[in-house]
C-alpha cells in the first residue's frame, strides 16, 4: 500500500482522484477544506497552499498538485495582479509542495510527482492569456524535474481540456454553452473529473514506471485533430 500526499482534494479532479485511491492507497489530504467523505485511509490537513506552512508528513511514494485556476479575461483587462495570482496558485504552489515533500518522497516506493496544466498550454485561445503563461510554467517545471530528479522520481503532468468541475461552471453554465463546447471537439465531449482521475491514478502506479518528463493532453481531440 502506497502513501500519496494528495495538495487540494476537496473538489473536483482532487476530490475524484482521492476516492480512487483511498482503496488500495493511504492518502493524505491538504486543502482549505476537507473531503466530503471518511475513510480509514484517508488523513485531512486544513491548509492554504499559497499562504500557510506546510505540515511534516513523516513517509509517502507520491504527490499530486491540483490546484488550479481559469482566468478567463481580454488581455486589456488582466492586470499583473492576475498573472502573479495564477501563477503563484500554479507553480510555485507547487514547487512549494515539491520542495517541502521531496527528501520524504525519494526514499518512497518507486515515486511519482503529477501535476496538471491544461490544453490552453499548446493551443492559442482568446482570453486565457494568464492560465495559459502559469500552465506553461507547469509544464516546464515538469521537463525539468523529470530530467533532475530521473532515475529516482518520475515527474508528469496531464493537461485536461474543458473538465465538468465548479472551477469551469461559468463555462458549463447552460445548455447552449454546452453544446458548443461539446461540438468543439472532434471526439464530441468534454471530460468527466473521473477520466483525469483515471488519468493520474495511472499515472501514479508502477504500471507507468516507463514515464517521465511527460505532459499527457487529454484534448477529447481538440489540440491534436482536426475534423
Amino acid at each position: 500500500m502506497k502513501t500519496i500526499i494528495l495538495i487540494g482534494g476537496s473538489k473536483g479532479i482532487g476530490k475524484a482522484l482521492v476516492e480512487k485511491l483511498l482503496e488500495q492507497n493511504k492518502v493524505i489530504n491538504i486543502s482549505r477544506t476537507a473531503p466530503k467523505l471518511s475513510h480509514s485511509n484517508l488523513t485531512h490537513h486544513k491548509c492554504d497552499i499559497t499562504q500557510d506552512k506546510l505540515p511534516e508528513i513523516a513517509a509517502a511514494d507520491g504527490l499530486v498538485y491540483c490546484p488550479g485556476s481559469i482566468n478567463l479575461k481580454p488581455i486589456s483587462r488582466l492586470s499583473l495582479e492576475d498573472f502573479k495570482k495564477d501563477f503563484e496558485i500554479n507553480v510555485l504552489g507547487a514547487v512549494k509542495a515539491i520542495q517541502k515533500y521531496l527528501p520524504v518522497i525519494k526514499v518512497g516506493n518507486q515515486p511519482s510527482i503529477v501535476l496538471f496544466s491544461t490544453v490552453a498550454a499548446k493551443l492559442g485561445m482568446p482570453f486565457h492569456a494568464s492560465t495559459a503563461v502559469a500552465k506553461s510554467g507547469v509544464e516546464g517545471l515538469v521537463k525539468s524535474l523529470g530530467a533532475e530528479l530521473a532515475p529516482t522520481i518520475r515527474v508528469n503532468a496531464i493537461a485536461p481540456t474543458v473538465t465538468d468541475t465548479d472551477l469551469a461552471s461559468s463555462l458549463l453554465r447552460n445548455e447552449k454553452m454546452i453544446e458548443k463546447i461539446t461540438e468543439r471537439h472532434p471526439l464530441k465531449k468534454f471530460l468527466s473529473p473521473d477520466e483525469v482521475a483515471d488519468m493520474a491514478e495511472f499515472l501514479l502506479s508502477d504500471k507507468a514506471s516507463s514515464l517521465s518528463g511527460q505532459i499527457f493532453e487529454m484534448d477529447c481531440g481538440i489540440v491534436s485533430l482536426k475534423i
